[in-house]
């Protein structure tokens, strides 16, 4: 399981921010720079980046591109961090079982 697109892509605010905005439903580029601090073509790069990672799906209706979250590209990141979250319990509970002192 390679998250490492993933992290690189959600490690940029605005495109975090991008895919908050995406959560009420799929939307075109004009009206995600409509809702963000950035222009247009700055919104179309940040959509290639999470579109790489498997962030965002896009779907053409007409002449436009409507924007959408890919949920199974969140939920590699998910796996990832319960899978490190797994085994740093483990290993503290290790540790702690370890320095218990015998009774």
């Amino acid at each position: 399981m390679d998250a490492d697109p993933v992290f690189d892509a959600l490690g940029d605010a605005t495109r975090r921010r991008i895919l908050e905005v995406l959560r009420a439903g799929a939307l075109p580029v004009g009206a995600l720079s409509d809702a963000l601090p950035v222009g247009r073509p700055a919104v179309s790069k940040h959509l290639r980046v999470l579109e790489g990672a498997g962030l965002v799906t896009h779907r053409s209706v007409g002449t436009r591109n409507l924007y959408a979250v890919a949920p199974e590209g969140l939920a590699l990141a998910q796996r990832w961090l319960v899978d490190q979250w797994d085994d740093v319990l483990g290993a503290f509970a290790a540790h702690v079982e370890k320095e218990r002192p015998s009774s």
